[in-house]
């Protein structure tokens, strides 16, 4: 591929007139393509553009939640302490997606807020340089894990005798950790510059490969833990394949291309002070499950596997508004950078009331059906009982969560990061494990149960004044055109 500019390749091409004819229009062509994307983002109807980048990000989220219980439900069938594996190494995939997260969403509000502003250039610096530093992390993340793979599961929670299933899972989710990491960071580029189904094609491809995958290697090659393992490091390199190919083919408006790379420690700071918020909140939600994990140890086995049921479970629901959520942050940072402030404003609020509804209606079904949902992933009497009274405790606050998930992907995707990590220390940090350890001692496993539930609703009530402060701040209401 080359290295040269558009401008370049057209000045170098002028002793060839049909070459120099046809570059040129294909450098029209991307402008007008560009010019179209930045009207689609700030002239299309808020309502529909979140709905229309949602959509595609919701199949996305539902189908990853749909391959995660796979594993679960696949693995379940090899006994109790193999279900508990699972829920132990979900703890590291966190890590793993929190890292993921950071230099994605860091880098896809910036690089909006960029396109706003039509710099694109910058955009692709920011796109490279935030790529590139985040496979290196994996890299030295891979290494870390596999060194110290055995004390790290005790830390997250593993019994004796789950230690082995774990040990077998985690070694392939810890050698897929740079590809898992990879496809976060250009998956949410993709879908901060408003191409939600391309992103979508990458992470369903993969997750649909995953689910296939499953039986194969569990049941017909009698693989275990390890199976599951392999299946979803295979996905993941797939996913990163497709993902890396629309770079590549300069289907995205920004570039990932060395050229671009910067190793100005100021563009890398500030791309993980943006996305430093996802870091805290998935950090704190995968330290939130390492002590679920270690305070449900005691009572055995089949309630870590209860909780991990309930878990994954519940992440599906909320797939379906965080996905909307992701529709709208692309509109927030890209409306922000063009100072369309009105337009944050509506989409804001369209976006609420919208995941607001279809939560509440999936967790009154959810509600009704708990003790059968559980039976799918494990029939075991000890196990459905308490993953039963998890979920229905986790559903019936299912509908505080958009106040706060919203309101902290508003904050991060408008750059105002310290408001915004503030916000995501709420949840899996400040309220919920003190919480979970004041629960555990006074009502033992129902304790355990109502934990994350309560956290959820505290964090719903404080995050209210922070987005009073910023609608108020940053979008007052006004009529607009």
């Amino acid at each position: 591929m080359s290295n040269k500019t558009g401008s370049e390749e057209l000045t170098e091409d002028r002793k060839d007139p049909i070459k120099a004819e046809q570059t040129q229009e294909q450098i029209k062509t991307k402008s007008q393509k560009d010019d179209e994307k930045f009207r689609k983002m700030t002239e299309t109807p808020v309502g529909k553009l979140v709905v229309t980048l949602g959509i595609p990000t919701t199949i996305s989220m539902l189908v990853t939640s749909i391959y995660n219980m796979a594993d679960t439900a696949f693995v379940g069938t090899l006994g109790n302490s193999a279900s508990g594996a699972i829920g132990v190494v979900f703890g590291y995939m966190a890590i793993i997606q929190a890292v993921g997260f950071m230099f994605g969403q860091g880098s896809g509000s910036i690089i909006a807020r960029l396109l706003g502003q039509q710099k694109k250039e910058d955009a692709s610096r920011i796109a490279s340089t935030g790529f590139i530093t985040a496979l290196c992390v994996g890299l030295l993340i891979t290494e870390a894990s596999l060194f110290l793979l055995e004390p790290l599961l005790l830390f997250l929670g593993s019994s004796d005798t789950i230690l082995p299933y774990a040990k077998q899972y985690c070694f392939f989710i810890a050698l897929g950790a740079p590809f898992i990491i990879g496809c976060y960071v250009m998956n949410n580029i993709l879908r901060f510059e408003g191409l939600a189904i391309r992103s979508m094609v990458g992470l369903v491809t993969g997750a649909v490969i995953n689910i296939a995958l499953d039986p194969l290697f569990i049941m017909v090659f009698k693989l275990g833990t390890a199976g599951a393992g392999m299946a979803t490091a295979i996905s993941q390199v797939v996913s990163f394949s497709i993902l890396l190919s629309m770079f590549i083919r300069r289907i995205s408006q920004s570039e990932i291309r060395p050229k671009y790379y910067t190793r100005d420690i100021r563009e890398v700071g500030k791309i993980i002070a943006t996305g430093f918020p996802s870091l805290i909140r998935q950090s704190l939600g995968s330290l939130g499950t390492i002590m679920l994990n270690r305070h449900a140890k005691p009572y055995g086995d089949e309630v870590i596997a209860a909780m991990s049921i309930a878990n994954r479970v519940s992440m599906f629901l909320f797939s379906a508004g965080l996905g909307l959520g992701q529709g709208y942050q692309p509109v927030c940072s890209f409306n922000f950078g063009a100072k369309r402030y009105d337009r944050v404003r509506k989409a804001y609020f369209f976006t609420l009331k919208l995941t607001m509804a279809i939560l509440g209606a999936c967790a009154i079904v959810i509600f009704i059906f708990a003790p059968y949902v559980v039976k799918i992933f494990r029939d075991d009497p000890a196990v459905i009982p308490v993953g039963t009274a998890a979920l229905r405790f986790a559903t019936i606050v299912l509908v505080t969560q958009p106040f706060s998930v919203l309101t902290n992907m508003t904050l991060q995707s408008s750059g105002k990061a310290l408001s915004a990590s503030i916000l995501a220390t709420m949840r899996s940090g400040v309220f919920f494990i003190p919480i979970l350890f004041l629960f555990d001692f006074l009502m033992g496993v129902r304790g355990i149960e109502m934990a994350q539930p309560v956290a959820d609703v505290m964090t719903g009530l404080v995050s209210l004044p922070f987005i009073w402060h910023y609608l108020h701040t940053y979008a007052p209401s006004k009529k607009t055109t």
